[in-house]
């Protein structure tokens, strides 16, 4: 793990590596995890949850990590359905030499919500890109993909195109920015607390982690 932190951002973005260090013009190395498993955001975050802890989850179709983490986070997300919301962030990073990509993918995750189906769905986007790297980063082809999944196509359409999506996949970006996203995937919880597969320990690691940062509020 360590020698893939030490891999270049481009490489990363290029391949879809596990590490996932992102952010174009980022340092290539990680800095050190405060308490060994997370670490503490230099500004933290507001939070939309009132009554539930919130956990922000910043992932990107392509990132194997982000993959692997998928299923694992779903059954955390289940166990804690009653004191836990889960939001879904996916990652933008400007300037990188996938930043269209990445708006693509981005769009289709916020049409997916916005049709409240991405939770369903989320697993089978990321077996298309990874497994059998479909591009799914325009309205005709991620169209194409929805209506083999059983959505309807004018739906689809229609929520890919509104102004409410386009706005969500624009200020991704922003929003990797404000929660100092270092590496994919990473969690926020409560808006404060970070952590990702380096100092979890591995992509297995991260919902025990979760779990302490629920705890501690």
């Amino acid at each position: 793990m360590k020698s893939l932190l030490r891999s270049t951002v481009l490489l990363a973005v290029a391949t879809g590596l596990a590490a996932c260090p992102v952010q174009a013009g980022a340092a290539t190395h990680l800095p050190p995890a405060e308490h060994g498993r997370y670490a503490t955001l230099e500004h933290p975050q507001p939070v939309r949850a009132a009554e539930k802890t919130e956990a922000v989850e910043f992932f990107w179709y392509d990132c194997v990590h982000s993959h692997q983490l998928e299923e694992p986070l779903q059954a955390w997300a289940g166990r804690h359905r009653a004191d836990v919301t889960l939001r879904r962030v996916p990652a933008v990073w400007p300037g990188s030499p996938g930043e269209q990509r990445q708006l693509g993918h981005a769009r289709l995750y916020y049409t997916l919500e916005r049709l409240q189906l991405a939770d369903r769905l989320q697993l089978a986007v990321y077996r298309a890109v990874r497994e059998a790297k479909a591009d799914v980063t325009t309205e005709d082809t991620a169209t194409a993909w929805a209506v083999r999944q059983g959505v309807d196509a004018q739906a689809f359409r229609t929520a890919y195109r509104s102004a409410e999506v386009g706005r969500q996949a624009e200020g991704a970006a922003e929003l990797f920015r404000r929660y100092e996203i270092t590496e994919l995937p990473s969690v926020v919880v409560q808006g404060r607390y970070r952590t990702s597969p380096t100092p979890a320990g591995g992509v297995k690691e991260m919902p025990a982690v979760l779990d302490r940062l629920v705890q501690q509020g």
